[in-house]
């Protein structure tokens, strides 16, 4: 079984992800003959032997169902047994593309703990790339070694057991990055630097700012540049309904249209309606000789003015004027119904993060050793 690769057919002896949730998986040696019990029930080897990795399979008693995946990198660093505490794929990513690692490409890696990194490593410079990783710990190198040879990384990953701060790599090849995972990454940066080439790439990985503040200052020291720190966080989104208040913007339906060109005609009407004003001054004559005030023609001038003004102010949202009944009439404009602010609010499906956010994981440090550095 290789994780390098992709088969299509669950065989005996293959390691599997068993998929039970998004928050539960468990990684399995597939044996004839053996069951694995899951909180759904029992799932039995044989009813996967054959099938195609990504299959559903139902449990023994039928109370729900599993899918048996394909093993990578990124679900065995979520299955891995832990001997250490391990990288994750939001730092694995970073540290992989910022050296610029491809396939080809050999990297040396100090640390290999739990092999999390090693894993994805190998994966990126495969198949013609080399992984010399060195772990101070003897029987987690030995671990890891037999892990490596099960998951077919043999040919691509060389696993040594060295405390490489007292006694350096000891490789005499030149490599294009090297990756530190170490309590003090300071101690090995001289010795880092003997195995890299011209314009290879450095990283260290450490949880506190005191360990990146001595790694910086041996980095200048020694002559890196490009000295460059920062940390990985992981935002998760949620996806919810939100709504917001919809302005009436103008035009409504066309009774609003109707509504607009009667008042219109009404107006026209008040114009016509004004008779001729006898005398001056806003007073006329009664047949006793007495002047009387004549209120008709101020009442009239207020009633234009009043409907006037009503109509431009309509007219200035697109409700009122005759031009936008044509257009209605022409089809130009199709509004069915009433606004949605009339109607109700406008819901909309928006990104919201979430209030908390994951810790703080570790600092990450890169730096070049350029052609001529001392």
């Amino acid at each position: 079984m290789s994780l390098l690769g992709y088969k299509k057919h669950i065989e005996e002896g293959d390691l599997a992800i068993v998929f039970i949730g998004h928050e539960t998986m468990v990684a399995v040696t597939i044996k004839r003959g053996e069951i694995t019990q899951t909180k759904y029930g029992a799932l039995r080897h044989n009813d996967v032997l054959g099938k195609e990795y990504g299959s559903k399979i139902s449990t023994v008693n039928q109370r729900g169902y599993i899918y048996v995946l394909h093993p990578s990198p990124e679900l065995w660093t979520v299955n891995l047994p832990h001997r250490t505490q391990i990288l994750y794929f939001t730092d694995i990513s970073m540290v992989t593309m910022q050296l610029e690692l491809k396939p080809g490409s050999i990297v040396v890696e100090s640390g290999t703990g739990s092999g999390s990194m090693s894993h994805a490593l190998a994966r990126t410079i495969a198949p013609n790339g080399h992984l010399y990783t060195f772990e101070f710990h003897e029987q987690r190198a030995q671990l890891a070694r037999a892990e490596f040879k099960k998951h077919g990384l043999g040919e691509v990953v060389t696993v040594e057991h060295r405390d490489v701060c007292q006694n350096g790599f000891g490789l005499e090849v030149k490599v294009d990055a090297v990756f530190l995972d170490l309590p003090s990454p300071h101690l090995a940066v001289e010795h880092a630097k003997k195995v890299l080439k011209s314009g290879g790439r450095i990283c260290t990985f450490s949880p506190c700012i005191e360990q990146v503040q001595c790694t910086c200052q041996t980095f200048h020291s020694q002559g890196f540049s490009d000295v460059v720190t920062m940390e990985c966080l992981l935002r998760n989104y949620d996806t919810r309904s939100l709504a917001f208040p919809v302005p009436n913007l103008g035009f409504e339906d066309a009774e609003i249209v109707e509504s607009t060109k009667s008042e219109q005609s009404d107006v026209n009407n008040s114009h016509k309606a004004q008779e001729p004003i006898v005398g001056g001054g806003g007073s006329k004559e009664d047949g006793k000789g007495n002047l009387k005030m004549d209120c008709t023609e101020s009442s009239s001038k207020e009633t234009v003015s009043k409907n006037q003004s009503e109509a431009a102010s309509k007219s200035s949202l697109g409700e009122g004027s005759a031009s936008d009944a044509k257009r209605f009439k022409n089809g130009e404009r199709k509004w069915k119904g009433k606004p949605k602010s009339v109607q109700g609010q406008n819901v909309v499906r928006c990104a919201v993060p979430n209030k908390e956010t994951s810790g703080h994981t570790g600092y990450l440090t890169f730096a070049t050793l350029f052609f001529g550095s001392s």
